[in-house]
C-alpha cells in the first residue's frame, strides 16, 4: 500500500522537466550524453590512430585495449543511456531525467573516461569509477520497468546489464586471460542485439510515417513471423559467437542471421524515402548491421577471404557509428523543438561517417597502404562527430525552441 501511494505521488517526467530551472544542458538526459559522446568520439579515434602510428611514444595510455574499451564501454553506452532516458520516460511516465540525478550520472561517466585516460586501464581507482556507471544506470532502468510492470521493454534493461557485466570482465582480463576477448564479444553482441531489436521497431516505423505523409507508395511490411525469426536467429548466433567464437557452425549462424536482417531491411522499402536523409541513414545503419554479421560469418569460416578486423569494424564503425549518429541527430531535432528537417551539414555528417566506416573495413585488405587509409578513416570519423558537435551542440545546450511547449520534451 505504501509503495502504491509513493508511486501515485511521484512526479511524472513531464512535471520534472517542466519544473526544472537549471542549465538547459541538464534539462533532459539525452542532452549531456549526446554532446559528450560526440566530443569524445571526435577526439578518441584520432588519438588512438596517432598512438598507433607513433608506436606508443605519443599518448602512452591510448593503447589498443584503451581504444576498444572506450568505444564499446565509453562512447556507445553514453549514446544508449541518452536515448534510453527518453525511451524510459515514454515507457513509465515518471523517469528521473533532469537536474541533480542527471548531473551525477553524467559526472560518473566523465570521471571514468578521464581517470582511464590519465591513470591507465589497469589502475584500480580508474577501473572502479568506470565500472560503476553502467550498473548504476541499469539499476534505475530495472527499477522503473519493474515498478511500471512493463514487460514489453525488458530487452534494453537486459542489454545494459550485459554491457555492465562485460565491462567488469574487461577490467578483470589480467586475472583471466580469456576475459578480455570474451567481454569484447559480449559487448559487441549486446549492442548489435539492441540495434537489431530497437532498430527493427524504429526504422520501419519512421519509414512508414514518412511514406504515409508524403504518399510515397506501399508501406513497409508489417512485423510478422519472419521478423521474429530473424531477431531470434540473430540472438542465437551472437550467443554462439560469445561461447564458440571460432567454430564453423557459429560462422554459418552469423552469416544466416546477417542475411535474415538484410531481408528484413528490404521489406522496409527504404528506397521510397530516398529524399529524406533522416530516414535513409537509418536504413544504412541497419544495412551495416546485416553486412557486418555476414562478414563476421565469412571471417570465421573463410579467414583467408575476409580479415577478422574488417568484419568487426563493419559492426562497430559501421553499424554502431552510423546508427548512433542517425539517432542522435533525429532525437536532438525532435526533443529540442526543432522541425525534423536537415540541411547539407547533417547530410555531410552521414556521408562522412559512412565513408570512415567503409575505409576502416577496407584498410586491412590494402597491405602496406592500410596505415594511410586508417589515418584518412580517422580524419573522416573525427570530421563527422566534430560536425555533429558544431551543428547539434548548440541545440543540446540551449533551451527548447519557443515554437514547442516544454511538455513535449518527454514525448
Amino acid at each position: 500500500m505504501n509503495r502504491s501511494r509513493a508511486r501515485m505521488t511521484m512526479r511524472t517526467t513531464a512535471q520534472i522537466v517542466r519544473e526544472y530551472r537549471g542549465p538547459a544542458l541538464f534539462s533532459f538526459g539525452f542532452r549531456p550524453f549526446f554532446l559528450l559522446a560526440g566530443i569524445f568520439s571526435a577526439l578518441a579515434v584520432p588519438l588512438w590512430i596517432t598512438a598507433l602510428v607513433s608506436g606508443g611514444t605519443f599518448a602512452g595510455t591510448a593503447t589498443r585495449d584503451w581504444h576498444v574499451h572506450e568505444m564499446l564501454f565509453g562512447y556507445a553506452p553514453a549514446v544508449a543511456v541518452g536515448y534510453l532516458m527518453i525511451a524510459g520516460a515514454n515507457w513509465t511516465g515518471h523517469y528521473p531525467v533532469a537536474g541533480r540525478p542527471l548531473m551525477l550520472l553524467t559526472g560518473l561517466w566523465f570521471a571514468g573516461r578521464a581517470a582511464i585516460l590519465v591513470a591507465g586501464m589497469d589502475n584500480l581507482v580508474a577501473a572502479s569509477l568506470d565500472a560503476a556507471f553502467l550498473p548504476v544506470f541499469a539499476g534505475t532502468l530495472w527499477r522503473e520497468q519493474i515498478a511500471a510492470r512493463n514487460g514489453r521493454n525488458l530487452v534494453p534493461c537486459i542489454v545494459v546489464t550485459l554491457l555492465g557485466a562485460a565491462n567488469l570482465g574487461f577490467h578483470l582480463r589480467g586475472l583471466h586471460p580469456v576475459a578480455g576477448a570474451a567481454s569484447e564479444r559480449a559487448a559487441i553482441g549486446a549492442i548489435m542485439l539492441l540495434i537489431a531489436i530497437m532498430g527493427g521497431r524504429l526504422v520501419p516505423s519512421f519509414t512508414r510515417n514518412w511514406i504515409a505523409h508524403h504518399k510515397g507508395g506501399s508501406e513497409p511490411a508489417p512485423y510478422d513471423r519472419l521478423d521474429a525469426g530473424a531477431a531470434i536467429l540473430t540472438a542465437l548466433s551472437l550467443a554462439a559467437w560469445l561461447v564458440l567464437p571460432t567454430e564453423p557452425l557459429t560462422g554459418v549462424l552469423l552469416g544466416l542471421s546477417g542475411l535474415g536482417l538484410l531481408f528484413r531491411l528490404c521489406r522496409w522499402r527504404g528506397w521510397a524515402a530516398w529524399r529524406e536523409p533522416l530516414v535513409w541513414v537509418l536504413h544504412l545503419g541497419y544495412l551495416w548491421l546485416g553486412c557486418g554479421l555476414l562478414l563476421l560469418g565469412f571471417a570465421i569460416c573463410a579467414p583467408q577471404m575476409i580479415p577478422f578486423s574488417s568484419a568487426i569494424h563493419a559492426l562497430t564503425s559501421g553499424a554502431i557509428g552510423v546508427m548512433t549518429l542517425a539517432m542522435m541527430t533525429r532525437t536532438t531535432l525532435s526533443h529540442t523543438g526543432r522541425p525534423r528537417r536537415v540541411g547539407r551539414a547533417t547530410v555531410s555528417i552521414y556521408l562522412l561517417v559512412n565513408a570512415a566506416a567503409l575505409l576502416r573495413v577496407l584498410a586491412p585488405m590494402l597491405g602496406n597502404a592500410q596505415f594511410y587509409i586508417l589515418a584518412v578513416s580517422a580524419a573522416l570519423w573525427s570530421g563527422a562527430f566534430g560536425l555533429f558537435v558544431l551543428v547539434y551542440g548548440p541545440m543540446l545546450a540551449a533551451h527548447r525552441a519557443a515554437s514547442v511547449g516544454r511538455q513535449g520534451e518527454a514525448k
